[in-house]
C-alpha cells in the first residue's frame, strides 16, 4: 500500500504491540505510557492539563486514568483552590519503574530500526516530524 498514512498507523500499531510486550511485565500499558511520561515531568497535574499535553480525547483519558488508578500507577486528590479539579499523582509503583519504562519503551523503538544505519535513523524521524507539522495544518 502506497498510503503514507496507512503505513504511519500500521507502524503505530506495530510500535504498540512492540511496546505491549515489553512494557507488561513492568506493569503499565503502551496508552499509560504518554501520560507517565508527563506525571514523570511534572507530577501534580490535572486531568485538564494532561489533555493539553497529550494528544487523545477526553474520553479516552477519562477511561485511561480510571485504568491507571485500578492499576496502582496513580492517585487523585483534591485540587487546593479548584473544587472541580482533582491533581493527579504518581503512585511510588509508578515512581518506581520511570527508569525501566523509559528503556523499554526505547528498546521497543530500537527494535523498529533494526538494519537501519544512524543516519538512516535520524533522517527518518525527521521526515516523520515533518509528516507531523503538517498533519497538523489538516
Amino acid at each position: 500500500m502506497d498510503s503514507g498514512a496507512y503505513l504511519a498507523s500500521q507502524l503505530a500499531k506495530g510500535f504498540a504491540r512492540s511496546l505491549q510486550q515489553r512494557a507488561g511485565r513492568l506493569g503499565f500499558s503502551p496508552g499509560q505510557f504518554p501520560i507517565l511520561l508527563e506525571l514523570w515531568a511534572e507530577d501534580g497535574l490535572t486531568q485538564k492539563q494532561l489533555l493539553e499535553r497529550v494528544d487523545i480525547e477526553q474520553a479516552t483519558m477519562a477511561n485511561t486514568l480510571s485504568r491507571m488508578v485500578r492499576d496502582g500507577l496513580i492517585e487523585r486528590r483534591p485540587h487546593p483552590s479548584d473544587k472541580r479539579a482533582q491533581l493527579i499523582f504518581l503512585t511510588p509503583k509508578a515512581q518506581a519503574m520511570q527508569d525501566e519504562a523509559v528503556d523499554t519503551a526505547r528498546e521497543a523503538d530500537l527494535a523498529l530500526f533494526d538494519g537501519f544505519k544512524t543516519f538512516e535513523r535520524e533522517l527518518m524521524l525527521e521526515y516523520i516530524r515533518r509528516l507531523l507539522e503538517n498533519a497538523k495544518k489538516i
